[in-house]
């Protein structure tokens, strides 16, 4: 259930102009006095709530906060189905989700929050969330699909984040096998696919697809400026909503083509590595370092090497990637 301020928030953003506090009170079912707190909690959060004698309260700047409603109707085509939910704050949208889906929660449930306690990247690292400036979404699915094609919902994902990234910023979003969305040589986003298999059929019970996206720099630390960017620089409220929405309405888009495919022929025109030498990590091997060179990305989203040793092709879990700089690269 909505804590009275999120409640709030979300009629204050459906209303286009001025609300009287009389009809908010009767529509959250509480009284104005704590109509009147929820709007002092709304304005320490830093929402601008506008006041007026006799009109009541209006919302001046709804991308401070996230809005499930807001999101919910930007939603089109399958995507309009999902049921989204806001939290101000979680360890992880990806663990918080998981403990969902093992409750019940059904297929289509979007989690999104402000923040995140213990964000977290593929192979246990930590990915930095700090409240307004990133999207931290996770969707569970409930596909008949075995583990083998966890990858390939990966790759999808990559190819629906990055056109939704470039379709909203107008800069180009390159993708770096396995779960990396990229622009201007930075890294933009982050994917992490988990799920549960079903020890009787072999099948997921669930997925869960983490998205993390940085949609605003403000408040980067300086190591973090020279790896990663953002859509949007240093802006205050970016239209967090709007990404998210964008995301769902094109992944589940190509969602649809997951048995065709399709979507790989996208994926290996979006990217940065393929053509180029890679320094890999195999962690299979002890964390080995291994110069080669990425030759393609097969339709399972694997990535086809040639090593001194061969042609081989690279699993998700196996192996760490980092692309070598050209020497053209090097010299700028």
């Amino acid at each position: 259930m909505l804590q009275t301020k999120d409640a709030l928030f979300e009629c204050l953003a459906a209303q286009d102009g001025f609300i009287s506090g009389e009809l908010l009170a009767e529509r959250l079912g509480v009284s104005r006095s704590a109509v009147w707190k929820a709007v002092g909690e709304l304005r320490a959060e830093g929402c601008r709530i506008e006041a007026a004698q006799n009109r009541g309260y209006a919302l001046r700047d709804p991308g401070s906060r996230l809005s499930a409603g807001r999101i919910q109707a930007l939603l089109r085509g399958r995507a309009a189905d999902c049921r989204v939910l806001v939290e101000r704050a979680v360890d992880s949208t990806n663990d918080e989700l998981k403990r969902r889906a093992a409750a019940g929660c059904p297929t289509g449930t979007v989690l999104v929050a402000e923040r995140q306690t213990g964000g977290k990247g593929r192979l246990g690292r930590s990915f930095y969330s700090p409240p307004r400036g990133g999207l931290y979404m996770s969707l569970l699915l409930r596909p008949a699909l075995p583990a083998s094609e966890c990858m390939a919902v990966t790759a999808c994902t990559a190819v629906a984040v990055a056109a939704a990234a470039e379709q909203i910023c107008g800069r180009r979003a390159e993708i770096k096998w396995v779960n990396d969305i990229m622009m201007d040589g930075k890294k933009l986003c982050g994917i992490l696919t988990e799920g549960a298999l079903s020890a009787e059929t072999g099948l997921f019970d669930y997925l869960v697809v983490g998205i993390g996206v940085n949609v605003a720099s403000a408040g980067f630390p300086e190591e973090l400026r020279e790896v990663a960017t953002s859509m949007f620089g240093d802006v205050g409220n970016p239209p967090r909503d709007r990404v998210a929405a964008a995301i769902l309405n094109l992944l589940f888009e190509k969602l649809e083509t997951l048995p065709q495919r399709t979507f790989m022929d996208e994926y290996r025109a979006r990217s940065c590595v393929i053509g180029r030498e890679i320094t890999m990590t195999d962690f299979s091997a002890g964390g080995e370092q291994v110069t080669a060179r990425a030759l393609d990305v097969d339709d399972d989203g694997g990535l086809v090497v040639e090593t001194a040793s061969g042609v081989r092709t690279l699993h998700s879990g196996e192996v760490s990637v980092r692309v070598r700089k050209s020497k053209e690269e090097q010299s700028e």
